[in-house]
């Protein structure tokens, strides 16, 4: 009998053994893409070595739940069951104070801070506070002077993704609004709703001193 310092290694998504790591990292087929992560059964790939294991106990657990809607699948029962909402409608928490209605409880969680006040977060710069972490993100930004978000077209760049989109629309010539009474197509609700004051000639600004009123302010 041949004695090897080798020792047997173990996979630790599932109950199989191997003969040295080399074997494992040849089972789990990783390789050094954009996204090194490979399932060995479906061949689909990931970014990360979490987002591999979640999907391989699809293959293996036996356990994974899937939604009768859409056919998605998730580890716990408990991920299907919030999911499942996006497909009823069903709302199951709602706000003490103005009886709005959420499907998540950690949306209501942040709801709250709107009658409560509360701003957890705080801008590290400036001191000035959030009710949600997403706003005070946006506002860093401002401070660092980060775009993450560029254009394909022209590289221009932006501090969010909704910038990003509207300004896509130039490019791709999209007109979504269009005016009920003359059919004029415009890419923004905001250039929509200016022209429409043409026809119904509301004039919500007016002068401090003459008090004579316009479409718009500026």
């Amino acid at each position: 009998m041949i004695h090897t310092d080798d020792k047997p290694q173990s996979c630790e998504f599932y109950a199989m053994k191997f003969k040295d790591s080399g074997t494992i990292k040849s089972h789990l087929r990783v390789d050094t893409d954009k996204e090194p992560y490979c399932c060995e059964v479906c061949e689909k790939k990931f970014t990360t070595l979490k987002g591999l294991k979640f999907h391989l106990l699809i293959h293996y657990s036996g356990k994974a739940h899937v939604c009768a809607f859409c056919k998605i699948k998730f580890r716990y029962n408990a991920g299907l069951k919030r999911h499942l909402r996006v497909h009823t409608g069903e709302r199951p928490y709602s706000c003490q104070y103005c009886e709005k209605k959420f499907a998540e409880n950690g949306h209501l969680k942040c709801h709250l801070r709107i009658h409560t006040g509360e701003k957890p977060y705080s801008c590290e710069f400036c001191e000035k506070r959030f009710t949600t972490n997403g706003p005070l993100t946006h506002h860093i930004r401002l401070h660092t002077g980060e775009k993450p978000y560029s254009c394909e077209y022209c590289s221009k760049k932006f501090i969010e993704n909704g910038a990003l989109t509207k300004h896509l629309k130039i490019h791709k010539g999209e007109k979504r609004y269009s005016c009920e009474i003359c059919e004029k197509k415009f890419i923004e609700g905001g250039n929509l709703k200016r022209h429409l004051r043409i026809h119904s000639g509301e004039k919500p600004y007016s002068c401090d001193y003459c008090e004579k009123k316009f479409f718009e302010s500026g």
